[in-house]
């Protein structure tokens, strides 16, 4: 048995993180102070987890929970690029400020390795495809530059202090626990929200932008890879399956699989959103062993069931 340390453990990618480990016999440390993620998350396993319930840029509870851990499972953060347009600064301290305590905290407490996640924004709106991780960087939102910044850090740490990190760029990811109803909710849980209670869904742009959506246990399995990994030093992979969807065809298979259309209107593009996105998965599977295991239709198909019981 290994001991994790989840931070951001009651949000959407940590929870569901935090169960896989509980069912596979690890023990398991979560710290959040729920501001985005939520203890409905962690119904269940509540006496299977060890939670430090704070703010992970607070050094005292992350010396707390990192002490004799194995693993630090750095998911905790701000998210949302819109988010961080309206409150660049939160984005900035959480984000940046967070990430380089999480990892001098890791340091001191002599863990194996921190898995980050970082996300897909960094690369910006570069018209190559797919995405390569020796693309230069070019974030076009606060949240893009901060998720960059904690990536430096990682290298930063890996070389001078010999902290293993693996930096996991996340694309478009969703799944069971994302939150339909938040103000900054992804586009995924949003559009199923509206599909399966006839509502009209928003589309802001013209709808031909492509993400690669990822299923959310395609992730968790990448972590516990990274986490495991015989790599040195810092890496950097991204996580995806290597292609993509537009955001009409998104609504498309939704109304197949809800027995109707799902109606729209459409609004000018948002700050901060690129045009196209899609991962190049090549170096996850040489340096993790990462293969997607849920294609886009099967974790649609999941989501939308999940979803049908939450909504009723």
């Amino acid at each position: 048995m290994s001991t994790y340390v989840v931070t951001g453990g009651g949000g959407f990618i940590g929870s569901n993180i935090v169960r896989h480990l509980v069912e596979i016999g690890e023990e398991v440390r979560v710290i959040d102070d729920f501001s985005t993620g939520r203890r409905s998350n962690l119904e269940g396993i509540d006496d299977d987890i060890t939670l430090f319930e704070g703010d992970l840029c607070d050094p005292e509870i992350l010396n707390q929970a990192f002490q004799r851990a194995d693993y630090v499972l750095h998911q905790g953060a701000v998210p949302s690029v819109q988010r961080s347009v309206e409150d660049p600064v939160t984005s900035d301290r959480v984000n940046v400020g967070g990430t380089l305590k999480v990892l001098d905290a890791a340091r001191k407490a002599s863990v194996k390795r921190v898995v980050y996640a970082s996300s897909s924004s960094v690369y910006g709106d570069k018209p190559t495809l797919p995405k390569q991780e020796d693309m230069p960087p070019e974030p076009m939102s606060p949240y893009a530059a901060s998720k960059l910044a904690g990536e430096y850090y990682c290298s930063v740490y890996s070389a001078t202090f010999d902290l293993p990190t693996v930096s996991l760029r996340y694309f478009n990811v969703f799944g069971p626990r994302q939150d339909p109803k938040s103000d900054y909710a992804a586009v995924i849980p949003i559009f199923t929200r509206c599909a399966i209670q006839g509502k009209q869904a928003t589309v802001f742009g013209d709808g031909e932008q492509s993400r690669d959506f990822t299923y959310v246990d395609n992730v968790v399995q990448a972590n516990l890879r990274a986490a495991r990994a015989d790599t040195d030093g810092a890496v950097i992979c991204n996580v995806g399956t290597g292609s993509r969807y537009t955001l009409n065809t998104l609504l498309e298979m939704l109304g197949e699989l809800t027995g109707g259309k799902v109606e729209r209107t459409y609004d000018d593009p948002r700050p901060g959103d690129v045009r196209h996105s899609e991962a190049d998965i090549t170096r996850a599977r040489e340096h993790l062993g990462y293969e997607p295991s849920v294609s886009f239709e099967e974790g649609l198909e999941l989501t939308l069931e999940w979803y049908r019981k939450q909504l009723g």
